[in-house]
C-alpha cells in the first residue's frame, strides 16, 4: 500500500514556512489504518517489549491500537498537568519551539522492556524526550518506530546517535 497517498501537506502549519503532514486521511481509511498498524506490529514483532510508549497526542493514536495487536501494555506520554498521579517530565526542543512531556512515576518498572512509538520523526526532540523518560524510569528501550521520518531533519541522526536501532514505515 502507499501510505504517501494518505498523507496530505498542509503548508505553513503550524507556522510560516513548515509543511505539516497531516495523518487523518490514513486515519479514515481502515485498510490504510490497519496496514500501517500491522506493519509496525510485524516490524517489532519479535523485540520482547511488554510495553509500548506513546506521545500525545498523534502518537497515541498509533501506539495505542500497536500495544492492542501485540497483546501489552500502553503507557501514555502527555503534557503537564495532564496525567493525575505523580509524573516526571522532561523539556525538549521542537522543530518550532519548545515542549514538554510526562509520564507516571510508576508507568515502567525498571528493568521493564519498552517500545517508544510516534507518528512522526522531524527533529528527534520528542522521541528524545520520550527516550529519556523511559531511560529515568528505569526502562531498557527494545525499539522505537514512526511512521514518518523526515529525513531532510536531523531527528534521524539524533536517533542514531543515541545507540538506539529504530525503524519507519516512510521517508518524506
Amino acid at each position: 500500500m502507499n501510505l504517501r497517498a494518505h498523507i496530505r501537506d498542509i503548508p505553513d502549519y503550524p507556522k510560516e514556512g513548515i509543511v505539516f503532514f497531516d495523518i487523518t486521511p490514513i486515519l479514515s481509511d481502515p485498510e490504510a489504518f490497519r496496514h500501517t498498524i500491522d506493519r509496525l506490529a510485524e516490524k517489532f514483532k519479535d523485540c520482547g517489549a511488554t510495553k509500548v510508549v506513546a506521545a500525545e497526542a498523534r502518537g497515541f493514536i498509533f501506539g495505542a491500537p500497536l500495544a492492542y495487536k501485540m497483546g501489552i501494555g500502553f503507557v501514555p506520554v502527555r503534557k503537564p498537568g495532564k496525567l493525575p498521579y505523580k509524573t516526571r517530565c522532561v523539556t525538549y526542543d521542537l522543530e518550532y519551539g519548545t515542549d514538554t512531556l510526562c509520564i507516571h512515576e510508576d508507568a515502567i518498572a525498571p528493568g521493564e522492556k519498552v517500545l517508544v512509538i510516534d507518528d512522526l520523526l522531524a527533529t528527534g526532540g520528542t522521541a528524545e524526550g520520550m527516550l529519556k523518560l523511559v531511560k529515568e524510569s528505569g526502562g531498557d528501550i527494545v525499539g522505537v518506530g514512526f511512521v514518518i521520518q523526515l529525513g531532510f531533519l536531523d531527528g534521524p541522526q539524533k536517533i542514531k546517535d543515541s545507540g538506539l536501532e529504530y525503524t519507519y514505515l516512510l521517508e518524506l
